[in-house]
């Protein structure tokens, strides 16, 4: 139930027994939150607390990495020099945004080596959202604007998590990610203003992105098995039906406003709400995306497993010179 962050070894048990069984530790933790307190390494936590982290944080890793994929695909067919640089820097942001997640993970006890073969393995899961195809460049907009923009919505609030390490590391994620979702906005509010041809690409791509958007929000509160404990611990600061609903009323004005319609028949204004109702979420295909990958899914394990084996010789130099130097700073 409980540990101690960094410990070298977690099977002990005779020692740690008592804390185990001792309810009052529960209640203190739980105080600590409760208070408002940040949680760091080093101080004692419930093994569940630790362990609900490590599978959030991890998630997160792997999907800033695996989001790479379908932005990385379109850096050659870019249509200008100036819209390649911008991607790549994107690109660029989005794996050092999994260097930040891995390393808040580490301090919770588990090796990034280790988290790494889990998503190679495919044990580990990452956003459902990069397990759909974009195949024109209008989805490069579209996954700026609407993927990215969920994010935000969804990770402002991790600014403020109880576990300081995460909540540090989200803060330079939140500003880079939010700089993203305006850029993808502009892509999209270039093709709006285009020819009826290029307005058509931004139409179409939104009719695909954007029910697999508000999915990336995780299952209707009724259904979700994390999150409100998750609340409690104040891992999570709202509910996903909460962050849904918000990310919704933003993001409707603004495709009324470059003239493009939410593939959504039951999207209205509720007067009484002052909020947008909205139509059922198709959980199905939610699920099933979980389950079996989706379209894209089986692909972008095979990328990342060709990635780790070709790049085994770039980490054995990299580890020879890091000794290298370590050596050299001794002697001296």
């Amino acid at each position: 139930m409980y540990s101690t962050d960094l410990r070298t070894d977690r099977e002990k048990k005779s020692a740690d027994q008592q804390i185990l069984d001792d309810a009052k530790l529960w209640d203190a933790f739980q105080k600590r939150i409760d208070g408002g307190e940040v949680i760091e390494a080093k101080d004692d936590m419930p093994e569940k607390y630790r362990a609900t982290l490590l599978r959030q944080i991890s998630q997160h890793a792997h999907s800033e990495i695996v989001g790479q994929l379908p932005e990385g695909n379109w850096v050659t067919r870019a249509p200008t020099l100036k819209r390649k640089l911008i991607l790549l820097a994107k690109i660029q942001d989005e794996a050092g945004h999994g260097l930040y997640l891995y390393s808040a993970a580490e301090t919770l006890g588990r090796s990034r080596d280790d988290m790494v073969a889990d998503l190679l393995s495919g044990k580990a899961k990452y956003s459902t959202i990069f397990n759909y195809p974009a195949p024109s460049w209008a989805d490069i907009g579209t996954i700026g604007w609407l993927v990215d923009g969920a994010a935000v919505t969804n990770q402002i609030p991790l600014c403020r998590c109880s576990y300081g390490p995460y909540a540090r590391a989200m803060v330079r994620v939140c500003k880079e990610e939010s700089f993203h979702q305006r850029q993808g906005y502009e892509i999209v509010t270039v093709l709006a203003q285009g020819t009826p041809e290029h307005k058509q690409l931004a139409q179409d791509s939104i009719n695909r992105y954007w029910w697999p958007s508000l999915m990336m929000f995780g299952p209707s509160d009724s259904a979700s098995t994390h999150s409100a404990q998750n609340m409690k611990w104040k891992i999570k600061r709202h509910s996903n039906d909460v962050l849904r609903q918000r990310f919704i009323d933003t993001t409707v004005p603004q495709a009324e406003f470059l003239g493009l319609t939410i593939p959504d028949p039951d999207l209205k204004w509720n007067e009484e709400r002052g909020s947008y109702d909205h139509g059922e979420i198709d959980w199905y295909e939610f699920w099933a995306v979980i389950k079996d990958g989706g379209i894209c899914g089986k692909d972008r394990i095979r990328a990342r497993r060709a990635a780790a084996k070709d790049g085994v010789w770039v980490r054995a130099a990299a580890e020879a010179y890091a000794k290298k130097q370590a050596a050299k700073q001794q002697a001296a």
